[in-house]
């Protein structure tokens, strides 16, 4: 599957599978409170009656679970049916597990029963998903879905009929809300966010994702925008180079100072979905043996001597400390890098996930075909 997961998350996710809540999201201002910028924002953004209408944003929260996962709620159907979902940049198609799923990874999750919504519509297509260690088969249909208080009419989605194996039986996710552009949608789906630039259900074309660090609230999808309170410093606006996934150039990656992977430059995939960052094997190598990993083992008391790993991106440095590429949990330690065989038109892809994004402020642009990077408070 193209989520990285190791084993040790894995258990730890089952433990947690039945605790996440229905999140209920806090507002932009206690937000801003608890971190203390709540006057520094209001004074660089006065509070205009008219701004409701002109720049209306909403805010889908995510929970973090161990910083591995972060999944959200939506609802699908009139009256709504609650879901837990895992908001993906790295897939396009929306889509939950289904009353008629009798799979062994469908059994404890909430599944969707179309003969309970008045506005579900049957579109008789079937739609069939693989992942690298997962997989759904199933139909489409349409509906209401409510996503962090925007109301999507006619959204297609997936109802899944299998989910093989055990995998999804683990994951604290029901279903997946994929992100990415349509070109890789599953049987021609029309992806949650196209269906809202459609109807005109946010005021900018653009999306961003906000994800905390050590398993804190507050993490965040924001729909229609992005907010000054979750990054300091400027943005770097990055093209996308394809249009199917949120693909970029990366130019190289360094440590001390020396390129250790992607010298002639590369492309990467940044993934929301992911929990981990992944690369072409051969040069996940070299970096897990730069920074003293046993395959994905660390010793935790060499923290403090370990290198930053820096990727250049459109001329900037983005540098990961060894804090935010070691995940500790139980007292164990472990790479947040992953050997991953990724081909594509443009060569082996790396996929920048989770461990990129709590440290970089992820912009998602639609109407001008790029991602915006910025340092993450």
């Amino acid at each position: 599957m193209k989520w990285a997961l190791v084993l040790l998350g894995l258990v730890a996710l089952s433990e947690c599978m039945n605790k996440v809540p229905l999140i209920r999201g806090k507002s932009m201002r206690q937000s801003l409170m608890e971190q203390g910028k709540l006057e520094e924002f209001m004074q660089k953004y006065p509070y205009d009656l008219a701004s409701k209408y002109s720049g209306f944003m909403s805010y889908l929260p995510m929970h973090n679970i161990l910083d591995i996962e972060y999944v959200s709620i939506i609802s699908i159907g009139t009256p709504p049916q609650s879901f837990r979902i895992l908001p993906d940049t790295g897939s396009a198609n929306l889509w939950v597990p289904s009353i008629y799923c009798n799979s062994y990874a469908c059994s404890n999750h909430h599944k969707f029963n179309p003969g309970l919504s008045s506005s579900f519509r049957n579109l008789n297509i079937h739609v069939a998903i693989q992942y690298g260690t997962g997989s759904m088969t199933g139909f489409l249909g349409y509906d209401t879905v409510n996503v962090g208080g925007i109301v999507d009419t006619n959204q297609m989605f997936g109802l899944s009929q299998t989910e093989p194996g055990s995998f999804l039986y683990y994951s604290p996710f029901d279903g997946i809300m994929g992100l990415a552009y349509p070109d890789i949608s599953a049987s021609s789906s029309t992806p949650v966010f196209d269906n809202m630039m459609k109807q005109g259900l946010v005021s900018q074309d653009i999306f961003s994702i906000y994800l905390t660090r050590n398993h804190a609230s507050g993490s965040a999808v924001i729909f229609g925008g992005y907010d000054p309170a979750y990054f300091t410093g400027q943005i770097n606006w990055v093209p996308v180079t394809t249009q199917s996934y949120w693909q970029i150039a990366i130019e190289n990656v360094m440590i001390n100072g020396q390129v250790v992977a992607c010298a002639q430059g590369c492309h990467g995939i940044v993934d929301s979905g992911t929990s981990l960052i992944a690369g072409p094997p051969s040069e996940i190598t070299v970096i897990q043996q730069q920074i003293g990993a046993n395959q994905y083992t660390i010793n935790c008391q060499n923290m403090g001597s370990m290198p930053d790993v820096t990727f250049t991106i459109n001329g900037l440095q983005y540098i990961l400390a060894p804090n935010a590429y070691v995940r500790q949990l139980n007292g164990q330690c472990s790479s947040g890098f992953q050997p991953m065989a990724l081909p594509s038109a443009q060569g082996d892809l790396w996929i920048l996930g989770d461990v990129f994004i709590r440290e970089y402020y992820a912009i998602f642009d639609r109407g001008n075909n790029m991602v915006g990077l910025a340092t993450a408070v």
